[in-house]
C-alpha cells in the first residue's frame, strides 16, 4: 500500500503540489520553466512572506485544533527559496467513554536551492538533503515545456476554476478552488488558502508580503546541523522510488476501473478509508487525468 500513497502523492506533486506535509496547489499555478538550468516558478524575483494558520475539525472520533505561523523568503524566481513552520495542535479523543487530550508541537524548515532540497530536523539536530520531487515531476513530464503554463492547464483540466478575485495585504490576488480548497494567488504566490477536506478545516493568510526588494543572504540560512545525503524525496528514504517502476504503476492504473482501484486504495489505508464516496471518486478521477496528460 506504500507504493500507492507514493503513487498518490506523485500525481498530486505532477500538478504543482509541494513536497512539505501541505496540499500546496498554488504550485500548480506558479510560473514555472526552465531557463539556464534555473527553476523560474514564480511571477517574482523575490519576496517575503509571514503567514498565520489554523486547523480544526474532527476526524472519526477526534477532535483536532491548531495554529501556526510560517515564514516564506525566496530570490531568482523561486530557485531559492526557505520555509519555516511552528504549529501547536491539540487532539481530544473519546473511546469508549473515555476522554485524552493530546497535545504537539512541531518546527520544519524546508529550503529548495534550485534541484537540492533540505530538511531540517530539529529533534535529531540533522539536515536531510534530497533531490526536490517537484523538479524530478517536472522532468519527467514536460521536460521540455513550460511548466507553468502545463501546470496552470493540468489544474483547470481537473475541474480547478478561476472563482474571482481579491486584494490580499494591498496585492490583487487571483482566487483559484479545485474541490472545494480556495487559493488566493499573486502571480503564482500563495497569499491565502482555506479549504475543508476529510472533516478537517484549514486556514493560512499571509500576515506581512514584501516583493523584488533585495534579501540578505542570511534569509536562507539553515542551521549548523550535520547534513546527510539521502536516496529519497523530501529527505525520507522511505519516498525513494523508482520512475521507470513508477511509470509502469501509472500505465496499470490507467485502465483500471473506479471499483478497482477503490479496493485497492482502501484495503488498508486508514486515511483513504475515512474518504467518502464523494471524496474517493474525486480522488480517482483526479489521478486518471493526470496519469493520461502526463504519457
Amino acid at each position: 500500500m506504500k507504493k500507492l500513497s507514493i503513487l498518490l502523492l506523485l500525481c498530486f506533486v505532477a500538478v504543482g503540489c509541494k513536497g512539505n506535509g501541505e496540499n500546496k496547489i498554488d504550485s500548480a499555478l506558479a510560473s514555472a520553466n526552465t531557463q539556464d538550468k534555473q527553476l523560474k516558478r514564480y511571477g517574482i524575483e523575490s519576496g517575503s512572506i509571514a503567514y498565520k494558520s489554523s486547523i480544526s475539525g474532527k476526524v472519526m472520533e477526534s477532535t483536532i485544533s491548531g495554529s501556526g505561523t510560517e515564514s516564506l523568503y525566496f530570490k531568482d524566481w523561486g530557485a531559492v527559496e526557505l520555509l519555516e513552520e511552528e504549529s501547536t495542535q491539540t487532539t481530544t479523543s473519546t473511546i469508549f467513554g473515555k476522554t485524552s487530550t493530546e497535545t504537539s508541537s512541531t518546527h520544519t524548515m524546508n529550503k529548495l536551492d534550485n534541484e537540492d532540497g533540505y530538511a531540517v530536523d530539529f529533534k535529531r539536530k540533522e539536515i536531510r538533503k534530497n533531490k526536490d520531487m517537484a523538479m524530478g515531476m517536472t522532468k519527467m513530464f514536460q521536460k521540455d515545456a513550460d511548466a507553468g503554463k502545463v501546470g496552470k492547464e493540468l489544474f483547470e483540466s481537473m475541474g480547478g476554476k478561476l472563482i474571482g478575485s481579491e486584494v490580499v495585504l494591498g496585492y490583487e490576488c487571483e482566487i483559484w478552488d479545485l474541490m472545494g480548497i480556495k487559493q488566493w494567488l499573486y502571480k503564482g504566490v500563495l497569499m491565502k488558502s482555506e479549504g475543508t477536506l476529510m472533516g478537517i478545516t484549514t486556514v493560512k493568510e499571509a500576515t506581512h508580503a514584501k516583493f523584488n526588494q533585495s534579501l540578505p543572504d542570511s534569509s536562507f540560512d539553515l542551521p549548523d546541523f550535520p547534513v546527510i545525503e539521502t536516496e529519497g524525496f523530501m529527505g525520507d528514504e522511505s519516498f525513494d522510488v523508482d520512475m521507470d517502476e513508477m511509470k509502469a504503476d501509472m500505465d496499470r492504473m490507467k485502465s483500471m476501473s473506479y471499483e478497482d482501484w477503490k479496493k485497492m486504495a482502501t484495503a488498508d489505508d486508514p486515511e483513504m478509508q475515512a474518504m467518502d464516496e464523494e471524496e474517493l471518486r474525486q480522488t480517482y478521477d483526479m489521478m486518471q487525468k493526470v496519469i493520461r496528460m502526463g504519457q
